[in-house]
């Protein structure tokens, strides 16, 4: 009988992706990796969902373990959060999370322990029929393939994602169905992991306040700001600006601590038609000069036709859109299509 070691958080998707694969025949895991604890002033119910976890594990009849990962994501995930916000950029903590922890250290520790394969819920789809192809989920309002752009097919076929084939109506359907007792949990919301806190909050409690001007694009000094390190490109709120119109962040520069705004939500300021990233990880590992398809540049943004071209002076690619692109946004990861196969993934980096 194969093993599978599923991550199990405590909530119905990978509650109902264990029950799939033991209906199927394999010897389930699920694992509950702990990977943030939180702290007085950021709680964590890290507790609470490993207590679900192990109701559910119960309940399913399959075995369960607790891994422990918190260092690694301190290291790995938040590390990398604060960092990049310090230079100015704007993280993408849940695509890191699932690189460096999900399909990272639980993963390796996974196989190396004698598991032939490695299940999440995610909604996404591996088709292990043709070439271990990496594909939406059907469900287009909770598809997150965009957070797996850094997998591999060298990892792909050791990996299940069993509920991608279905809406998230009809897993809730399936989880009341079969009496699992976390049937009606909500679904998690925030950081990976650390869940919702404030962000300004979460970064204060690490990077100082720099206060400093908001300058139009005209030149004008109309408000202040708390930080340069605080804002992102597109963002409205959180700005001090005293005539209370419609400014948007449209670019920051934080060596003279100024954020710039554009008045008007569909100014052209906000937009652009070019990008560059760094090093782009291929599904196929196949290394590639240049790519004509489709990227998406945030989660649930809309797909874009985009042409990539190899930079000769980086590890990186030129991106040129079909279509000028709003708050195209340095350190975001822009995940590249095919129809509704993942080919490949980076991060914009200008």
């Amino acid at each position: 009988m194969k093993k599978v070691a599923l991550g199990l958080s405590g909530g119905v998707d990978s509650a109902v992706a264990a029950y799939f694969l033991k209906k199927e025949g394999y010897f389930v895991t699920g694992i509950f990796m702990k990977n943030w604890t939180g702290s007085d002033r950021f709680p964590c119910n890290w507790e609470k969902d490993r207590e679900d976890a192990i109701k559910v594990a119960a309940t399913l009849g399959i075995e369960f373990e607790t891994w422990d990962f918190e260092k690694e994501y301190r290291e790995k995930v938040v590390g990398y959060f604060f960092s990049e916000y310090k230079k100015g950029r704007t993280p993408n903590p849940d695509v890191m999370c699932n690189r460096e922890i999900k399909f990272g250290m639980f993963y390796e520790r996974a196989i190396s322990s004698g598991y032939d394969f490695v299940a999440t819920g995610h909604y996404a789809r591996v088709d292990h029929e043709n070439d271990d192809r990496l594909l939406k989920g059907i469900d287009p309002s909770k598809d997150q393939s965009y957070f797996l752009s850094g997998l591999t097919r060298s990892k792909l076929k050791k990996i299940f994602l069993p509920i991608g084939q279905y809406k998230k109506s009809e897993i809730r359907k399936i989880a009341d169905q079969i009496g699992l007792p976390n049937s009606k949990k909500p679904d998690s919301q925030g950081i990976c992991f650390i869940g919702q806190v404030n962000i300004k909050d979460f970064l204060s409690s690490q990077i100082d306040f720099h206060k400093g001007n908001v300058v139009d694009t005209e030149g004008n000094i109309v408000g202040k700001h708390d930080g340069v390190e605080f804002y992102t490109v597109g963002q409205r709120h959180g700005l001090s600006i005293p005539n209370r119109l419609p400014y948007y962040v449209a670019g920051k520069d934080l060596k003279k601590n100024i954020v710039f705004v554009s008045l008007g939500n569909e100014n052209e300021n906000l937009y652009g038609s070019k990008a560059e990233t760094g090093e782009i990880v291929w599904v196929d590992e196949r290394k590639r000069e240049s790519f004509v398809g489709e990227a998406v540049i945030r989660y649930h943004h809309k797909p874009v036709g985009v042409e990539l071209k190899k930079n000769t002076q980086s590890k990186g690619y030129s991106v040129k859109f079909d279509v000028a692109q709003r708050a195209v946004t340095v350190g975001q990861a822009i995940v590249l299509y095919l129809g509704d196969e993942l080919i490949g993934g980076g991060f914009i980096e200008n």
